[in-house]
């Protein structure tokens, strides 16, 4: 008999995959394996930002303290209208400090040199007396901006991310059991492969004659002689084609999901969101105009010329508090903010804002029409804008979007006198106690075109 090369080659190769199976096993055990008691931890930025209270006073209170009565005038490391207040306790007598807060335009009018020297610093503008305050209120406000300034510290990664991924879930990671078994799936293929190679030479040793596939008809040529499938097939096609192709055309000009990166990055998730500012404090003229307006950089300036950066528990991981205090730099480098100096350069910059929602010349809309006289919330046409990081388009803005609203959308007409004459009309001649948009008159053509 003729010898075959290789015939142990199957075995060898169960072997060798069996072998690097157990390896990926040791592996995954080892990285499940529990930090040993030698390893630093490390504290978190929560951890770290406790820090213990000082004496002489109580640093919540004078924390609350400073917020109320402070903070429009003075930040804790910058200056502001007046001067950075974080380590004054140290730089300053404690007695001096409890007079100047009491009543300093006293002092300046005493003549106390420092006193003095501070008023005529700061633009001669006195800063207000605190009569109210007590020594203990005083003693609280101090203990406060003696803080130390907390820097938010970034925990230690053991190992690499497939390891630490592994470590903290308590179980083996997705990405591992998924390489073992595309590793399994494919030592199988070979396997296969090489078993079947063995066996023909099995076959080619002993005499046995493998039989060929016979050769058939081509498929495309047994297809093309079908002239039933090739019917059904061409009609498919044109169906098929026909819908996306209308698809497509029915999408010309419409930007649902349109989010255009800005020259100064705006959280709306931030302002309206967290800081439950009213859409409307900036987006003013919404209340009686037909636009909603861009907010003038003025307006920006109401709230940040006193906040030229954001707390530490604002950044996120894609956003870091030193990205977002850059972007209120570039506020200031637009409007002529000088932040030293707490003054207008007169050097400003034009931004180049970026529209969003943007109708076409031929289709009329009155945002006061809605928001004032309808009471329609902001959100119900631009979505949940308090929690957009960056704001999008968030509906399709087409004329049977709007259509539809005006079908299903009741009209609030309880204390609106703009309603109460047509409301009265109307609900006799259609037999309803509410209206919707629709029956008032709201999908006429000339309403929105003409």
């Amino acid at each position: 008999m003729k010898k075959v090369k290789n015939r142990h080659s199957v075995a060898r190769l169960l072997l060798l995959s069996v072998s690097l199976f157990l390896s990926f096993n040791t592996l995954v055990f080892a990285q499940e394996s529990p930090l040993s008691e030698e390893e630093e931890v490390v504290q978190g930025p929560e951890e770290a930002s406790v820090e213990a209270e000082p004496s002489g006073g109580d640093v919540a209170a004078g924390k609350e303290i400073f917020n109320t009565l402070c903070a429009a005038c003075h930040k804790l490391d910058s200056k502001s209208i007046g001067p950075a207040l974080r380590g004054v306790a140290d730089r300053r007598d404690s007695e001096w400090l409890h007079s100047w807060i009491r009543n300093s335009s006293a002092m300046i009018a005493a003549g106390d040199e420092e006193a003095v020297a501070i008023y005529n610093e700061y633009n001669q503008v006195a800063m207000p007396p605190f009569p109210q305050l007590s020594d203990a209120d005083i003693d609280n406000i101090l203990a406060y901006v003696s803080q130390p300034k907390q820097v938010p510290q970034e925990q230690k990664v053991v190992g690499d991310g497939a390891g630490a991924g592994a470590g903290t879930g308590g179980g083996i990671s997705t990405e591992i059991v998924l390489g073992i078994l595309a590793f399994v799936l494919l030592m199988l293929l070979v396997i296969l492969y090489l078993v079947n190679k063995t066996l023909r030479r099995f076959a080619a040793a002993s005499g046995v004659e493998i039989p060929e596939k016979p050769k058939g008809k081509p498929i495309w040529k047994a297809f093309v002689e079908n002239q039933f499938l090739v019917l059904v097939s061409a009609v498919i096609l044109v169906l098929v084609g026909a819908y996306f192709a209308y698809g497509w055309m029915m999408q010309v000009g419409v930007d649902q999901g349109y989010q255009p990166v800005q020259p100064i990055h705006f959280s709306h998730r931030i302002h309206a969101g967290d800081n439950q500012i009213e859409c409307k404090f900036c987006h003013s003229s919404a209340r009686v105009s037909k636009t909603s307006g861009i907010p003038s950089l003025n307006v920006c300036m109401n709230c940040h010329k006193s906040i030229s950066e954001v707390a530490v528990e604002t950044g996120t991981e894609e956003y870091s508090k030193e990205f977002y205090d850059g972007e209120i730099a570039k506020l200031y480098d637009a409007v002529g903010w000088d932040v030293a100096e707490q003054a207008y350069t007169g050097e400003t910059e034009p931004v180049k804002w970026v529209r969003i929602h943007n109708l076409p010349d031929f289709a009329y809309f009155n945002h006061s029409q809605h928001v004032e006289v309808g009471g329609i919330a902001c959100q119900t046409c631009h979505g949940p804008v308090q929690e957009m990081e960056i704001m999008y388009q968030n509906a399709p803005l087409t004329m049977g979007w709007c259509i539809n609203c005006h079908r299903t959308t009741n009209v609030k007409t309880a204390g609106n006198e703009y309603y109460e004459k047509v409301h009265e009309e109307l609900s006799k001649k259609y037999g309803v106690e509410e209206l919707t948009v629709a029956q008032m008159g709201g999908i006429e053509c000339g309403k929105c075109h003409y």
